[in-house]
């Protein structure tokens, strides 16, 4: 089973499960803002944009659709939590500012 680290917690998972559905089955939250606020996992709002330490499929042409408007950038080499697949054991890291862009 892969496991996610994610703000000082492990979390053991599913292999193929979505990032951004074992966070919130732990408790935790990919957004910054509330989750009320989220397109709900539909790849569409850019909340849940997350830095990924650990191998994961590439971007998926919607999520690079996404990363691609203001005020993400594709280079900004975040992933959305929403549309990302856990494989593999994971570090994960949210910033600061309402869509996590907030990298420096």
């Amino acid at each position: 089973m892969p496991t996610v680290t994610f703000d000082g917690e492990r979390i053991e998972c599913e292999s193929d499960a979505r990032l951004r559905r074992v966070l919130l089955d732990a408790g935790l939250s990919p957004h910054n803002g509330p989750t009320a606020l989220s397109c709900h996992g539909l790849g569409t709002c850019g909340t849940c944009a997350v830095e990924i330490e650990g191998d994961v499929a590439d971007p998926t042409p919607r999520e690079r659709a996404r990363l691609g408007v203001p005020p993400h950038s594709v280079e900004s080499g975040l992933r959305l939590a929403c549309r990302v697949r856990v494989t593999d054991d994971l570090r994960v890291t949210k910033y600061g500012g309402f869509w996590g862009h907030h990298t420096e």
